[in-house]
């Protein structure tokens, strides 16, 4: 990508591949899933503060999932939301300890009600139309077109989570199938996640397809002067320090929410719009290890109301990296192990039969940041196989990001986290 264009583009596709045994002949045409779930809104708007239920639940996601990654060396960036999107709408096709394992690991309501308008509330305030920013999310399901799945679950996801049916021939066609879900993803992310699903990972016992994007384009309220831009230096995770392009952003008018507590430095640095923000958040003592024991969705929380308005010499790194996580390791690991097990796992709210297994779960992700914004795309994949048997301003703070930081991209009211990532080294 052209580093002349600043901006964080999130987009984030979610895969789920389901291949199933005994084949039965339908094909699905579902209506378009923005009209229907915008049809969902006035009911939403009934469910007062406890709507946050599944907010506070993909940001207790969004740490649980960062605790799995931070002792890996080197840069850290996902969605949480694009990943409990994907996972949540699995959930709705399992049951019995498949579907309590996948509840418990991301706390979301049991309540389907609950769970089901608060979702559908979610994505329509991702999606809702703004001149200043582009922000947008949307499922889609392909499946198999001679395949027949239970028409509750089918309607259920198009009705609270957009995901419109598209018929594909994965049985004699794997291979032009493959590179149309693909070619979906590249548009939802504005090309930024190419090839999500390699080749070999769907073969002619796939039967379903379930995909989620998101996508972030914003500037900065204040945008950094690129002349200010100049390589200063900076202390990596490994103790290496290293020449960076550090940004700078000082003067009267930079004016922003910040606080120091915990020995830890918080700033907040707001989009074009003012419903989405960057939060940064730096140790004071270069002390990077004792921040990531600290940090947590309740810590952040705490420090979100902490925030105050004042005078901040701002300095941070330009930075651009991918990354990409093979993830059915981790989320054994963190408690979702029946949906891995042909014989254990239990998905028969999706067909009907219980020949239904993950065999892995795929996350990549894009992010940029530099004078002008932000920019990051993801996509995660879920394949699924078939088996036979706060102080005083007298000083101007200095937010000098010239160590490992953690940042975050959230919707400021709600507090929604869109997407998480750390910064070990902004050159890589």
């Amino acid at each position: 990508m052209n580093k002349k264009h600043l901006l964080i583009i999130i987009a984030i596709a979610i895969i789920f591949i389901v291949v199933l045994g005994d084949l039965k002949f339908k094909s699905i045409d579902l209506r378009d899933p923005v009209k229907s779930l915008t049809s969902l809104m006035d009911n939403t708007q009934s469910i007062s503060q406890e709507f946050d239920t599944v907010i506070g639940a993909n940001n207790q996601f969004a740490f649980d999932l960062y605790s799995e990654y931070k002792e890996e060396k080197g840069n850290i960036f996902f969605s949480p939301y694009s990943i409990s999107t994907a996972l949540i709408m699995t959930y709705e096709g399992a049951m019995g300890k498949t579907a309590e394992e996948i509840q418990a690991v991301l706390r979301i309501p049991k309540d389907d009600k609950i769970r089901r308008l608060e979702s559908a509330k979610i994505y329509n305030q991702i999606n809702k139309n703004n001149d200043d920013y582009k922000l947008s999310t949307a499922n889609a399901l392909w499946a198999q077109k001679d395949y027949v799945f239970l028409k509750e679950y089918i309607n259920n996801i198009e009705k609270y989570y957009g995901g419109k049916t598209i018929n594909l021939n994965f049985i004699t066609e794997t291979e032009t199938s493959r590179l149309i879900i693909n070619d979906w993803i590249e548009d939802r992310t504005n090309d930024k996640i190419k090839d999500l699903i390699p080749m070999g990972a769907l073969d002619s016992r796939t039967r379903l397809v379930l995909t989620n994007a998101i996508y972030f384009k914003g500037t900065w309220v204040l945008q950094f002067d690129k002349k200010d831009t100049k390589d200063e230096s900076f202390k990596t995770d490994l103790g290496q320090t290293i020449k960076v392009p550090m940004m700078k952003l000082i003067g009267d008018n930079a004016k922003f929410n910040y606080a120091e507590v915990d020995k830890t430095q918080i700033l907040e640095l707001p989009y074009e719009g003012e419903d989405l923000s960057m939060l940064l958040v730096l140790p004071k003592e270069d002390n990077f290890k004792r921040l990531e024991r600290l940090i947590s969705a309740e810590k952040l929380f705490d420090w979100r109301g902490a925030l105050k308005k004042q005078r901040v010499d701002v300095y941070i790194p330009k930075f651009k990296f991918e990354t990409k996580y093979f993830m059915a390791e981790t989320l054994k690991e963190m408690g979702i192990s029946d949906a891995f097990v042909f014989g254990s796992a239990n998905f028969s709210r999706m067909d009907g039969t219980r020949n239904l297994y993950i065999s892995d779960v795929i996350h990549q992700a894009f992010v940029e940041v530099n004078e002008e914004g932000t920019e990051a795309a993801a996509a995660t994949a879920v394949i699924m196989t078939w088996g036979s048997v706060g102080g005083e301003k007298a000083i101007t703070p200095v937010f000098r990001a010239d160590h490992p930081f953690i940042f975050v991209i959230q919707q400021k009211e709600t507090g929604n986290i869109l997407f998480i990532g750390r910064v070990s080294n902004p050159n890589k």
